[in-house]
């Protein structure tokens, strides 16, 4: 396991100036002022919040603007992991709430892509258009229940078209063009849309992607759909010819004559959009999510874990395909100026999204872990080449960041920035662990665990253990989690996602460590834990210990354990261009991995492969390379229209066959 200092200096440790100004300590002066409640420092309020759930809550409740058409008879029917119903009786509705969010004189929207310069886009367009997209929609017969799917770039259409249909009660759904027509079918078939919105194409590392075929193959796959709204993004003057009518985005504008957005009062419990998990062994998840829930949730964090300002610019690098699009919608709520990039983090050059930070004067700046790692390994220096001095939090999610990752952030970005590296999922579009604006920051350590999330590391017997290698486990309900999967009618597949190892017990697949001092370190995926002889090694170990090879642009390790007791765990690494694996540089990896862990952390081989497959959001396949290697077939391993770079899973295919030859396995 990795080692970690028992009284470790921090890197970053908030002013009392700071915290006093921070909004979680506003909150914990309501507390005691309203309900007598004295809490000491963030420990306390965190137990408080997991012991008490129904009085935090309802003390959210009341302390957020919540505005309800009618107000709730009882906080939860039952504690009951999954089933528990939040709030009965509530109608509100989340579209409307990002509206009340506005602040005057502040634009709700700054937006850049590779074609376009920055600009701005003020709250009484963004109305005039919500009001328009809505008009239409009504017009065609939609009403609250009914299901909108856009097929879209980060664009600030998306968020238009998004709020339009929240606030008519109408649930979205999307995916970034860069999916495959068949990956798109997939999700969007299963809910059975009414209308798509979608582009012509996107840009992406200064090259045009032409879509559509892909559009007239979705539009023609799926029966459902009635009407099409089209944007010519990539070419004004492109036309698209489909067998459903179409509706071009400016013209429905210019069609429109109403003035106010409608808003439609929905119940607590009401979906808000379905999300979909990876598909990368099978037909993607669609994970639907409630009105209701996801507006607390989301006021909890960006307000309390995020400490979001009115008038304040939150940015996260993202597309329409990823949870953390919908989570940058959020921060309308808190009253941010939302920040839209679209295109290439590395086109011109990994300068590009720190130029944006500066010249939109951004105070929260979103982004990966890997691309974090990649500004490292380039050797950019964000504070040379932009006033970052406007920057207050940088976040980090999509998997671990590791200690050189937080200290490179101070190093080359700034000493005062407030790095909020969270974890979360698509399953709660939320972050069950991460910043807290009254804590201080340690090397490789997630701050903290989120208000209202009762989260737990386990070991085999179901115990909780401190400072040692657990399942990571949720014990209490959170009303952000699923109202339900769509086409599971008894809830049979959303049970055994989270809830068959451990029933009433939500198990979300990581391996974690709650630190000493109450701050949680993630070891990867617990499905694709490297089990050796019995000792657990979470393969984030592995690739920090790689991520400091110049030599190696990524690897991926996975770890066999046969019927006669034997182990094989190759690391797959694939080089930089130009780089060889040579003996020296295997001899170089296993020293760094015997010297930064144990020698369990050796890999019995170390092979080069041409490149690594990564799902299209950004995940590795230890798992489906796993199942390529027990000899399950390829069409039952991965969903290739899930992937980033499916041709990339010829090269295990191959060496997978060849391996059970040798072994006698097949």
């Amino acid at each position: 396991m990795m080692s970690v200092p028992t009284d470790p200096l921090p890197l970053w440790q908030p002013t009392e100036a700071f915290c006093d100004a921070s909004n979680l300590r506003s909150f914990m002066r309501w507390l005691w002022v309203t309900r007598e409640l004295p809490f000491e420092d963030y420990s306390t309020l965190w137990n408080w919040s997991v012991e008490e759930p129904e009085a935090f809550w309802a003390a959210l409740w009341e302390y957020v603007p919540i505005h309800t058409h009618t107000p709730y008879t009882r906080v939860w029917d039952q504690e009951k992991m999954p089933g528990t119903k939040w709030f009965d009786g509530a109608t509100l509705n989340y579209g409307e709430h990002l509206l009340m969010g506005a602040v005057p004189g502040k634009p709700a929207i700054l937006f850049q892509s590779e074609r376009e310069s920055l600009r701005e886009v003020h709250w009484p367009d963004l109305k005039k258009q919500v009001a328009a997209v809505q008009q239409y929609l009504i017009s065609a017969g939609l009403t609250a229940g009914d299901r909108v799917v856009a097929f879209l770039p980060n664009i600030p259409e998306a968020t238009i078209g998004f709020i339009a249909c929240s606030s008519l009660g109408i649930i979205w759904s999307s995916c970034s063009p860069d999916f495959g027509a068949g990956s798109v079918i997939e999700r969007f078939a299963q809910i059975e849309p009414k209308v798509i919105i979608t582009v012509d194409g996107y840009m992406y590392n200064g090259k045009p992607y032409d879509k559509r075929d892909v559009v007239a193959e979705i539009t023609a796959a799926i029966p459902t759909l009635e009407s099409v709204i089209y944007i010519p993004y990539l070419d004004p003057d492109a036309s698209v010819d489909l067998k459903v009518p179409v509706t071009p985005w400016q013209e429905m504008l210019d069609l429109s004559d109403a003035e106010e957005v409608t808003i439609t009062p929905v119940s607590f419990d009401h979906p808000l959009w379905v999300l979909y998990s990876s598909g990368t062994t099978g037909k993607p998840k669609a994970i639907t999510h409630s009105h209701g829930g996801v507006l607390l949730e989301h006021y909890k964090y960006l307000w309390f874990h995020n400490d979001v300002k009115p008038g304040e610019r939150f940015f996260w690098f993202s597309t329409t395909g990823w949870m953390m699009w919908n989570f940058v919608q959020a921060s309308l709520l808190v009253g941010a100026t939302i920040v839209l990039y679209d295109g290439s983090p590395g086109y011109p050059d990994l300068g590009i999204l720190w130029r944006l930070a500066g010249d939109a004067n951004i105070q929260h700046f979103g982004t990966s872990a890997p691309y974090i790692l990649a500004c490292l390994k380039s050797g950019i220096i964000p504070k040379e080449i932009t006033d970052l001095n406007g920057l207050r939090s940088i976040g980090s999610t999509g998997s671990p960041l590791p200690p050189e990752g937080f200290r490179w952030v101070y190093d080359a970005v700034g000493k005062h920035i407030w790095l909020c590296s969270m974890s979360g999922g698509t399953d709660v579009c939320t972050a069950f662990v991460g910043g807290c604006p009254i804590l201080p920051v340690y090397e490789g350590e997630i701050q903290c665990r989120a208000l209202g999330c009762a989260l737990y590391a386990w070991d085999d017997m179901g115990q909780p253990v401190e400072d040692e290698l657990g399942e990571m486990v949720i014990t209490r309900p959170m009303p952000s989690m699923p109202v339900f999967f769509w086409n599971d009618q008894d809830g049979s597949r959303l049970k055994s996602s989270y809830f068959e190892d451990y029933p009433g017990v939500w198990r979300h697949g990581d391996f974690i460590r709650v630190t000493p001092r109450g701050g949680v370190i993630i070891y990867g995926r617990s499905d694709a834990t490297l089990n050796r002889h019995g000792v657990r090694i979470g393969t984030a170990e592995i690739y920090r210990a790689i991520n400091m090879i110049p030599e190696v642009e990524e690897a991926l390790i996975i770890n066999l354990e046969h019927e006669d007791g034997r182990h094989y765990m190759p690391l797959f690494v694939k080089l930089r261009a130009g780089q060889t694996l040579s003996q020296e540089l295997k001899d170089r990896i296993n020293k760094a991995l015997k010297d930064s862990y144990s020698p369990r952390h050796v890999p019995d081989e170390i092979i080069s492969c041409p490149d690594i497959p990564f799902t299209i959001s950004g995940k590795k396949l230890e798992a489906p390379v796993k199942k390529l290697m027990m000899g399950i077939p390829l069409s039952k391993s991965a969903s290739l229209d899930a992937l980033r770079n499916p041709e990339s899973l010829d090269f295990f295919v191959h060496f997978a066959q060849t391996y059970r030859q040798k072994e006698g396995l097949t």
